[in-house]
């Protein structure tokens, strides 16, 4: 077979496609979530079912993805639909990558408006006015934040503004560019505050937190909050990796390749936890404190702590660099799609797609504030978005995404691409991807719900 080439570029080797889909995953999930999930489940054991939930989920599922986008070279839903046919099937299957798009454009929405939240603590902690600040003062100014809508909007359309800008350039000097500079630097500020966390007071009580093992602490509970987060963190069921492996060189290894990119992505998230919860137990807080831990708990800390806001600053840019190159990807697929589909240029294809999600974050922010009577379900715009996505659609992507590479894409196309050592590891990836992940994937969804 002629291979195809994408018309939108591709990574220029195989290090930056690791980095890139590392950025895609590594972001709120790893750096605010991780952290106090695994200090809500009971630290080292939870962290131990979470790696062998990445293992059967979360590695397999993201194969499947880059194999299926590598093979069409287009965006998910011209992928699926070509790659179906070829395999003999029906092309209503690209309304799996149609799906996968639309929770990436509806994750944008909402994404935005925390990460506009982490841009107004990196100015609040760069001008000194977390300084010793007490914890009653710490809340009483996020929910001033959430409160006010004309703040929340500046800095939701400047973060909207910024991901536009990478996205309009095109693969190789827009998203590629962003990744060479971004997520070195993301990696050096993760060492600087971990190496700043060795040295306070509660980095031994942090150590023995996260990786002490106590299997008396692991409930089911536990145990499904580690197979859905496995799942989530490595970006899978939205079609940003399988656009991302479009891009991907022929000459690289599909199952290496993502192994690097489980191992980063595991690697970041603990080391985060490493360099927050030592900070924590240092000033006597709760590591299991919830999402206020990095919004509250956090700059309580850094503002009675010795170097605290030049390392609160430095913590919030490491946030806003991980939200930046995550919602990056979040976009990518629905203009590549625009592209293809009505053959506009990127910058138009981007732009019209920034002004949607905007709108919609709007609701989004909104949803604090003059459209907090708003609800869907119970639930204010905001939290029915994050609700529909993280536990509808994303899960359902994945059942569908590992049928499709399972049971509808011909074997002999996942053998070319894959390009496994051996038949047993073949036999071994197709059993994990027609029967363990489906399923494992679908426990998750069904409780869920």
């Amino acid at each position: 077979m002629q291979e195809k080439k994408s018309i939108h570029g591709s990574w220029a080797s195989r290090w930056i496609f690791i980095l890139a889909a590392t950025g895609s995953a590594v972001g709120l999930g790893n750096i605010w979530k991780f952290p106090y999930i695994t200090g809500e489940n009971g630290g080292g054991a939870f962290v131990l079912v979470y790696l062998v939930c990445i293992a059967l989920v979360g590695i397999p599922i993201m194969m499947a993805e880059v194999f299926v986008g590598r093979r069409a070279r287009q965006s998910p839903v011209n992928a699926l639909t070509d790659l179906a046919e070829e395999s003999g099937h029906s092309k209503k299957w690209g309304l799996v990558g149609f799906m996968g798009m639309l929770a990436g454009v509806l994750i944008f929405s909402f994404y935005s408006v925390v990460a506009g939240w982490v841009l107004q603590y990196i100015v609040s902690t760069a001008s000194g006015a977390l300084n010793n600040i007490s914890s009653d003062d710490a809340g009483a100014l996020f929910s001033g934040l959430l409160a006010d809508p004309t703040t929340l909007l500046m800095w939701h359309t400047i973060f909207t503004i910024m991901v536009v800008v990478v996205v309009a350039a095109g693969v190789n000097a827009g998203l590629e560019r962003a990744t060479r500079i971004m997520m070195p630097a993301l990696f050096v500020l993760l060492l600087v505050l971990f190496g700043y966390a060795m040295s306070t007071d509660g980095f031994e009580a942090g150590w023995h937190f996260m990786f002490d093992f106590d299997v008396s602490k692991l409930s089911w509970d536990a145990v499904l909050v580690a197979l859905g987060h496995s799942f989530f963190t490595l970006s899978l069921g939205m079609g940003t990796i399988m656009a991302y492996g479009s891009y991907m060189p022929k000459r690289a290894s599909i199952g290496s390749t993502v192994l690097a990119i489980g191992f980063l992505d595991t690697i970041v998230a603990l080391i985060a936890g490493l360099a927050i919860f030592p900070i924590i137990f240092s000033n006597g807080m709760d590591p299991a404190a919830g999402p206020g831990l990095m919004f509250i708990s956090l700059p309580v800390a850094f503002g009675q702590m010795a170097g605290g806001q030049f390392f609160g600053f430095l913590f919030f840019v490491l946030i806003g660099v991980a939200a930046w190159t995550s919602a990056i990807s979040l976009l990518e697929p629905t203009v590549a799609y625009l592209v293809e589909k009505f053959e506009m240029g990127r910058t138009k294809a981007t732009i019209a797609l920034g002004v949607v999600v905007w709108a919609l974050g709007i609701m989004c922010l909104g949803s604090f504030n003059f459209m907090s009577d708003v609800t869907f379900f119970g639930k204010n715009t905001f939290d029915f978005l994050d609700y529909l996505t993280a536990n509808i659609m994303l899960p359902l992507g994945g059942i569908l995404v590992s049928v499709f590479a399972g049971w509808v894409v011909k074997q002999k196309f996942a053998a070319e691409e894959l390009s496994l050592k051996s038949d047993a590891l073949l036999k071994l990836w197709l059993f994990v991807v027609k029967f363990v992940a489906p399923i494992a994937v679908a426990i998750v969804f069904v409780l869920n719900l």
